[in-house]
């Protein structure tokens, strides 16, 4: 009983266990814990490739190399990370597309951290696109870095200062590096206050009408089902990076990069 006097455990409890449910929510519901699922999935593997990665424009293609040769088990890890980063963020917009399509954006402080969310995820992707130093990371990094000269006057200033010179080179690969490390702890954190915000007004329901008087506990009801909804999608996920790993990348970074050849 203290325990659940304790904030934190509340918050869990509340969010996991006792969370009053509307009795008509449907598949939809489940991008929210599908999203959780890949996040531990991202931070986890992410954080037994950074002890093998070396964040310099010498090494950075070799280490990756490294893993995905001589490190046990680097080859899975990697490209559970990679394909991971595509299967997160698309939960996150079937998870925005309920949204807009049930209309539950009117509820702000949820709307507003969600999309706060989504642009940091995009950009802890765009970063790690960047990590192994191929030829599309690199020029992947100088596109998109470049369409910020669009900004009047101060353009290309901003880009020098991303850049940390006058082209991107090893400054810019040890910036992206340091904030891909660090952004999935801003979101991690940034998804408890969009949990407190939710847990303010309540979950919504596809009718969108006052719900109040008829709900159920997420668990054993909707628990169930999410957690179908995660072996469902962890299968189909194992067999992506099992059979089609590369499905969803680009052969041109199996060269290393070079800033004086355009990719094909």
């Amino acid at each position: 009983m203290m325990l659940r006097k304790n904030p934190l455990i509340n918050l869990f409890i509340g969010s996991f266990y006792r969370l009053p449910a509307p009795i008509n929510i449907n598949y939809l519901w489940n991008g929210g814990s599908l999203i959780g699922t890949f996040m531990v999935v991202q931070v986890l593997t992410g954080l037994f490739l950074s002890m093998h990665y070396c964040g310099n424009t010498l090494m950075a293609f070799y280490s990756v190399n490294h893993i995905m040769r001589d490190v046990s088990g680097g080859w899975i890890m990697r490209y559970i990370h990679a394909n991971g980063a595509s299967f997160f963020l698309a939960f996150i917009f079937m998870h925005i597309g309920r949204n807009l399509y049930y209309k539950t954006y009117y509820r702000k402080g949820a709307w507003m951290v969600g999309i706060v969310l989504l642009i940091l995820s995009m950009l802890t992707a765009f970063l790690g696109y960047v990590l192994p130093w191929g030829q599309m990371s690199f020029w992947g990094a100088t596109v998109i870095t470049n369409f910020v000269t669009a900004i009047p006057v101060w353009g290309e200033t901003i880009v020098n200062w991303l850049w940390g010179g006058f082209s991107v080179d090893n400054p810019t690969l040890n910036r992206f590096y340091t904030f891909h490390f660090l952004f999935p702890f801003l979101i991690i954190a940034l998804s408890i206050v969009h949990l407190f915000f939710i847990h303010q007004t309540g979950s919504s329901n596809p009718l969108g009408n006052f719900s109040d008087n008829m709900k159920l506990d997420f668990w054993p009801y909707y628990g169930v089902k999410d957690i179908l909804g995660m072996f469902l999608s962890l299968f189909f996920f194992l067999l992506l990076v099992g059979f089609s790993p590369d499905y969803f990348g680009d052969a041109e970074n199996f060269l290393k990069a070079n800033p004086m050849v355009t990719p094909v």
